[in-house]
């Protein structure tokens, strides 16, 4: 009796202290905005990234999630985060950005990215850098149809773009000609 006393206690301990001790990567989170954490993990270099983490941008909220289970933040109810991917050659399909494993072709790669709203208004205009897993971030206001037009070295893409509640927040289809 006094064994199984013992292996009982010696158990209970060596659980307790585990779970007291342990930590995930979504603590690391607690507190921090939407736009905080989408900046940190989009432009974290692919080499860096956590590979038990898991972070997908919906229109209206963040998801996080790894082995402990998933955290949702509340996007911005004026801004919608896009990410596109420019390329030439090779793409994938995608609908909701994946801050951790989605990648585009061009990497750290210059280009000029215009967003004009259907009425006419220049959203956005910048000269800019494709982040290390070949994408370019874009906060725009929510609810608007626009064109999307992305620029390289002489070559261009343009498509429409949507920032509406069923919208994607993944680009893969600015193919550069």
């Amino acid at each position: 009796m006094k064994r199984i006393c013992a292996v009982t206690i010696s158990s209970v301990l060596l659980l307790s202290g585990c779970s007291s001790t342990s930590t995930t990567q979504l603590e690391g989170f607690d507190g921090r905005s939407a736009q905080e954490i989408i900046t940190e993990l989009d432009q974290t270099p692919v080499a860096d990234r956590a590979t038990n983490l898991m972070a997908s941008i919906r229109a209206d909220e963040l998801i996080l999630s790894d082995q402990s289970g998933q955290l949702s933040i509340d996007m911005p109810a004026d801004e919608f985060y896009i990410s596109a991917a420019p390329y030439t050659t090779t793409t994938h399909e995608c609908f909701y950005h994946s801050l951790t494993t989605c990648t585009g072709e061009l990497a750290n790669t210059p280009v000029k990215v215009t967003v004009v709203a259907d009425n006419g208004e220049t959203i956005l205009e910048e000269d800019t850098i494709t982040y290390d897993n070949g994408f370019v971030g874009m906060w725009l206001p929510r609810n608007i149809d626009a064109t999307l037009t992305i620029e390289h070295d002489g070559l261009k893409s343009t498509q429409p773009i949507s920032t509406g509640d069923d919208a994607p927040t993944c680009i893969t289809t600015a193919e550069l000609a």
